[in-house]
């Protein structure tokens, strides 16, 4: 229950939103807990190749702070030694890596005959390794595509673990992490410019965009609508504010309008992917696009609604009226 919008917005953010401080804290501590442990698999697990430690990387929304609750997952590159090897693009833009006859481990998991690593078997060394852990020796570790996943029992959050090599500069300088491609293959990302972005434009506005982020994550997985990618909605917003001149309010509230009516008009479009490496990041189809669209118009009208009665001071109906936008965990006046 709440008598102010200010008060239901605090209680909806603390309560459905946000994670919690405690939650976190230990999921960090687990997380860099689990590194550490593989981190030691070339010295206990036979034929574990080298790791590059020192380009290990924490990527996805929970380490850029855009999570929002349950915490279900939480992503970790782990960057292996290439010992020499060599990458090569496609015409069609697959990536092969050649690996050389002395790196022994890596020779190993490659295509049967040939000096071509494969990366299902790279995630699979993984998944096998993880099973040497006492700790884990009870939980479930599997492929899904181009990740290792660790399903812990202990906790309520599971981790996905996705191999990596970091290219050297091409002939532009430019440097790349190399990820399986879920196929056999690999593709290239840099989670590092992601991570750059989101904390610049933060910052830009007094550090208030990331709880945007959040809330309108949670509006994104209402059944209202079909929903888009995490990754497309976080894009989608950063966009917005990367180009808007004054500062983002403290208050999400007053954030709300103008971020509905930017997904209404921009969600129909492609959505260039801002490290410039995957092209249009928008997969959803035209009647996804649609719907999303129609639901961002409805409820940016909404906001509008709700944004008014509070400032003719009638909270009540306010918080009514976005609790018509954010459904029935949003506290009711009281």
């Amino acid at each position: 229950m709440a008598t102010t919008v200010i008060e239901a917005f605090s209680k909806f953010l603390a309560d459905h939103v946000n994670l919690r401080d405690d939650e976190t804290k230990i999921a960090r501590a687990s997380r860099d807990w689990l590194v550490g442990q593989i981190c030691n698999f070339p010295s206990k697990v036979d034929h574990f190749p080298q790791v590059y430690t020192e380009k290990n990387i924490f990527f996805g929304s929970f380490a850029r702070n855009t999570k929002k609750r349950p915490l279900d997952d939480i992503d970790i590159m782990i960057c292996l030694n290439a010992q020499g090897s060599t990458y090569f693009e496609g015409l069609l833009g697959g990536i092969s890596i050649s690996v050389p006859e002395q790196a022994i481990q890596l020779r190993r998991l490659c295509n049967d005959g040939t000096d071509t690593l494969n990366s299902i078997k790279v995630v699979n060394k993984i998944v096998s390794a993880l099973s040497n852990v006492p700790q884990y020796a009870s939980s479930d570790t599997k492929r899904n595509q181009e990740a290792a996943v660790l399903s812990l029992t202990s906790y309520d959050w599971s981790y996905d673990i996705i191999p990596c090599f970091f290219t050297s500069p091409d002939t532009y300088g430019n440097s790349f992490y190399l990820i399986p491609d879920g196929s056999g293959s690999w593709k290239k990302t840099n989670p590092i410019l992601d991570q750059n972005r989101t904390q610049a434009i933060n910052a830009n506005h007094n550090g208030n965009v990331l709880t945007v982020i959040r809330i309108m994550k949670y509006w994104n997985k209402r059944p209202t609508m079909p929903s888009m990618s995490s990754y497309l909605l976080e894009v989608m917003i950063l966009n917005y504010y990367s180009t808007r001149s004054d500062a983002a309010s403290e208050f999400v509230d007053l954030e709300l309008p103008k971020i509905f009516e930017y997904i209404w008009l921009n969600v129909t479009n492609d959505v260039s992917d801002p490290k410039g490496i995957q092209g249009n990041i928008n997969s959803l189809t035209q009647d996804e696009r649609s719907k999303i669209s129609t639901r961002a118009w409805v409820d940016k009208n909404k906001s509008i609604e709700a944004r008014q009665f509070e400032s003719d001071k009638d909270h009540r109906s306010s918080i009514k009226k976005w609790g018509k936008i954010f459904g029935s965990n949003f506290p009711d006046y009281g």
